[in-house]
């Protein structure tokens, strides 16, 4: 059972939205530092401003890549110019339209090509509400002979996010081994620990501080 003053270690604290101004990166992050989440996830041209303010010690700084379609797809270019900005962590989406063609041979030399560029460790978002639980299942599979450290639910820009049935799919085709990442629509409390008792890892939320003050209620 997952005790509450765990969770804050576990949530990506996320500020993805495209209009997202440079204050708003800089309170996501101070927010990072004052609750002690797991990281800071922003866009690339911010990464450089997150970690200035993260630092070494704090933090880590999460960058996306291929995002948020998956349609470009994420190339080692745009991964290394990330970490060499100060990045700790990618999250790269899957080339879903390769996948939805069941090309597995090209999606996973893509993947082992992010990979194995990257230096740090790769989450495969995998958009779960755009895929059949077979493609799913193959998805995991590909990301995690290519090396990825977690397998993440959503982007939280599609048709939708994180759902508890999808979390526990993920687990049991990663198994132990792999992390989980459940994103997109995680609003709530009681959202934060339904995914967690799936078997997910890790939460990715832009509703932390919130759920936290939430969880730290007399009542909560």
């Amino acid at each position: 059972m997952t005790h509450c003053g765990d969770i804050p270690g576990r949530i990506d604290h996320t500020v993805l939205r495209p209009d997202a101004t440079s204050d708003d990166v800089a309170r996501f992050c101070h927010e990072a530092l004052q609750y002690g989440f797991r990281s800071v996830c922003v866009n690339p041209c911010r990464v450089s401003l997150a970690a200035s303010i993260l630092g070494d010690d704090g933090p880590m700084v999460c960058s996306v890549a291929g995002f948020p379609l998956g349609s470009g797809p994420a190339t080692p270019h745009e991964v290394e110019l990330a970490v060499s900005h100060g990045a700790r962590e990618i999250d790269a989406v899957i080339p879903l339209g390769l996948l939805k063609d069941g090309a597995a041979p090209a999606v996973s030399a893509l993947l082992k090509q992010i990979v194995g560029s990257a230096g740090v460790p790769v989450k495969v978002i995998i958009e779960t509400c755009l895929l059949t639980n077979d493609e799913k299942v193959l998805a995991c599979r590909l990301a995690v002979d290519a090396g990825a450290s977690c397998v993440k639910t959503s982007t939280g820009f599609s048709t939708g996010g994180a759902t508890v049935e999808d979390v526990a799919l993920l687990r049991r085709t990663v198994g132990d081994g792999v992390h989980v990442k459940a994103s997109g629509g995680i609003k709530t409390p009681g959202a934060v620990l339904a995914m967690l008792a799936a078997g997910a890892s890790i939460i990715g939320t832009s509703s932390g501080v919130m759920i936290l003050q939430e969880l730290r209620r007399p009542e909560g």
